[in-house]
């Protein structure tokens, strides 16, 4: 079935569509450019709940002054598009005015994970991913939010927001979409030249090569350098980190951890440039004693 049923570009446009639907909804939050990766989010959006609404905007308080907002592409009719092969019952795609019709003077602030990793390159960036994703919430008031893997430390924030403030809305994480190459599927891949995207598929095999070394036995310190290894080899890539972490804390996990017995789950995260383009991955790995 192809529908987009109501496309809302202000408030009170969203809430004349939200009134006129039954049962349960479930929310999926984007900034456009869709792909696969999206709409496997609401593929499980649309499996879980009767309506499916879908929020585009690109979200100006979460790039910092020397980031790409102005050049992250845009094509609203492409993404409705995209969004009518699986079907939605509404769209929220507003402009930045009618989101921020002044500055914000009540922040959220996201906490000391939002410091580590992505927040030390970015540092404003989880403040203004959370202040968004609350309002957009605010707004829909859906039983249910769909957040991909691929933003891990992001989906983390969130799912501490909604605990923190007794937001009444599920948080469900749906995992990273691929290319057959191996590639996590991003918006931004649209800027890789060919040459670079081949470069990109370093940022996935080091992690593969890191959950091999944990499966084999190697603890924290050796996943580490296996993978840190190989994209120091790796031409046309740029490291910003790698990092072994706890899925939930973001903390780094000892460099022994995995030499005993316990099995303990971790995240093994990476980000990088690929010439001017920078791209985030991770991956859930088991270190074993």
């Amino acid at each position: 079935m192809v529908r987009v049923t109501e496309v809302a570009r202000t408030k009170a446009e969203l809430a004349t569509a939200l009134a006129s639907l039954e049962g349960t909804s479930a929310l999926v939050m984007t900034m456009g450019a869709l792909h696969e990766g999206h709409l496997a989010l609401v593929r499980a959006a649309r499996e879980a709940a009767d309506n499916v609404v879908v929020s585009i905007f690109v979200n100006p308080l979460q790039f910092g002054p020397d980031e790409d907002y102005e050049e992250y592409p845009r094509d609203l009719a492409a993404d409705l598009a995209l969004l009518g092969t699986v079907g939605v019952e509404a769209v929220y795609a507003p402009e930045a005015a009618e989101v921020y019709p002044r500055e914000p003077l009540v922040r959220i602030d996201p906490g000391p994970v939002a410091a580590l990793l992505e927040g030390k390159t970015r540092p404003t960036h989880f403040a203004g991913v959370l202040q968004v994703v609350h309002k957009v919430l605010n707004l829909v008031r859906p039983d249910m939010a769909f957040f991909g893997q691929k933003d891990a430390q992001q989906l983390a924030l969130v799912r501490t927001m909604v605990a923190d403030l007794d937001m009444p809305v599920e948080i469900r994480a749906v995992p990273i979409e691929r290319d057959v190459d191996g590639l996590a599927l991003s918006s931004r891949n649209s800027y890789l030249s060919a040459t670079q995207r081949i470069e990109a598929l370093a940022l996935s095999q080091a992690l593969v090569l890191g959950k091999d070394a944990a499966a084999h036995g190697l603890p924290a310190a050796g996943v580490r350098e296996v993978a840190l290894r190989y994209l120091a080899e790796a031409p046309g890539v740029r490291l910003d980190y790698l990092a072994l972490v706890d899925p939930q804390t973001f903390q780094e996990i000892g460099p022994d951890e995995g030499a005993a017995p316990a099995v303990r789950s971790a995240l093994l995260a990476v980000a990088a440039w690929v010439g001017p383009t920078r791209l985030i991955d991770n991956m859930e790995i088991e270190l074993h004693g």
